[in-house]
């Protein structure tokens, strides 16, 4: 048996739930620093609160990877899991900008950490079973477009959600001004667009898409496929340490590629705002709560939706060609040394219309790394772990940010004497050596075609 071809239209829909899924977490992306320093947190600091991020995926994603391979009832084998975790997002999402009204019970930074946590694993547990389905319900030639598609819908979403604030203060007049210890108004009215939004994309996805059943994946399996790691017939939670261990080799090799790869992203993430505020607009090191400070974070929000906006482009139109012209490795090393050289430029502009410009770079190799690796990687693994080692993939995303949020904040603190700009420098050489190592992978499925 062969699974159907689905339509364009059909891979949509089925992807479409990223959409509010991006738009919550570009939301978090953009503006977690911020809010964060806003209720106090100093820069160094910063990448110690990120950490929860990176944990709650490191922890969440296998286990959500392995129950949703092990579950089918009357709502589907992953769908049960979309919508569980958007609900449990949405409520990070409204409540982590209004952490201030909690202050007579609990400080406001940690309650905004608090809902940087329930955000995090909310979105992980949405977050990989699409990754799942896309290898579940595509055949191998549609599995680079499947993820081009998806990889589209994450920059779209992330785009909205990363221009929020900006569009609502300069098109619609609400203000970026507030009280110290407070978060303006037009961040607050984001992340409840945002929340809104997320739920509203699932259901399109829980409405429209059909999933196999647990026999039919059973007969699209190949048993003469050697490279893929087969069922082992248990079904328990530690079984992820055993399916850990017998890996595939692909998977091995892709994670250094990760490693440096979601490094230098976490980086971008955390110092951003910061590293634009004092190199770029020239404000003071101590200054986090002027009205520039929050114009320059209203434009990082716009510089990250640039980058979401290019990666849409690049993952709808070209990358699915590209990559069917000179292989998914070289696509993939080509984008990475693309944005490699974006993130160190920024040092260089002269203004903030200029950090356009490197963003756009940024946003050849997000949309790569968004797609490539999972396509490489689909190629290695039998339909019926498709689930739980998207889930054990995750460790190469979130090990590199718990290092970097461990590391980040002193290096930056210590070391670039708390210029945030050279963190980004550090990422895009991050972005340097991942291009190197993508050479070392081995693509199953370019081999056995």
């Amino acid at each position: 048996m062969e699974k159907r071809k689905l339509s364009f239209g059909e891979i949509w829909n089925m992807s479409f739930g990223f959409l509010g899924i991006q738009m919550g977490f570009a939301l978090q992306n953009a503006n977690a620093s911020r809010i964060l320093q806003i209720f106090g947190a100093d820069v160094h600091e910063l990448s110690w609160f990120w950490i929860i991020a990176p944990l709650m995926g490191l922890i969440v994603q296998p286990i959500i990877g392995h129950y949703s391979d092990k579950t089918w009832g009357r709502f589907g084998r992953r769908k049960p899991f979309f919508l569980i975790g958007a609900i449990l997002a949405s409520v990070g999402l409204i409540l982590m900008p209004q952490a201030d009204i909690f202050i007579s019970v609990l400080p406001s930074l940690w309650v905004g950490a608090g809902m940087l946590m329930i955000m995090d694993a909310s979105f992980n547990i949405a977050m990989e079973p699409f990754r799942a389905l896309v290898g579940d319900n595509l055949r191998t030639d549609q599995r680079t477009a499947g993820f081009s598609i998806q990889t589209a819908l994450i920059g779209f979403g992330a785009v909205i959600g990363s221009a929020l604030p900006y569009v609502l203060t300069n098109w619609f007049g609400i203000s970026n001004n507030a009280v110290p210890g407070s978060v303006p108004l037009n961040l607050a009215l984001s992340f409840i667009i945002g929340a809104v939004a997320l739920v509203g994309s699932i259901l399109v996805t829980l409405i429209t898409t059909k999933e196999y059943t647990p026999e039919e994946l059973d007969a699209f399996e190949n048993p003469k496929e050697e490279t893929k790691i087969q069922e082992t017939g248990t079904s328990k939670l530690t079984d992820i340490f055993t399916d850990f261990a017998k890996m595939p080799t692909t998977m091995r090799q892709l994670s250094w590629v990760q490693f440096f790869s979601w490094f230098g992203l976490f980086g971008m993430w955390v110092f951003t705002t910061p590293a634009i505020a004092h190199h770029i607009y020239g404000l003071p090191l101590e200054d986090t709560s002027s009205q520039q400070y929050q114009n320059a974070g209203d434009w990082v929000g716009i510089l990250f939706g640039v980058y979401n906006l290019v990666s849409a482009i690049i993952a709808l139109f070209f990358l699915p060609y590209i990559a069917k012209k000179i292989g998914r490795k070289s696509t993939h090393a080509l984008s990475l040394i693309i944005g490699g050289i974006g993130l160190i430029s920024i040092y260089f502009m002269p203004d903030e219309n200029w950090v356009v410009l490197p963003m756009i770079l940024v946003g050849v190799a997000w949309a790569s790394i968004l797609a490539m690796p999972y396509a490489i990687l689909a190629g290695s693994i039998a339909p019926k772990k498709m689930g739980v080692y998207m889930g054990i993939f995750n460790f190469f995303v979130v090990i590199p940010q718990i290092v970097n949020a461990l590391i980040g904040g002193p290096i930056v603190k210590y070391l670039y004497n708390g210029d945030a700009i050279y963190a980004l420098i550090t990422s895009g050489l991050s972005f340097l050596i991942a291009a190197l190592l993508v050479y070392k992978v081995k693509d199953v499925d370019d081999i056995q075609q």
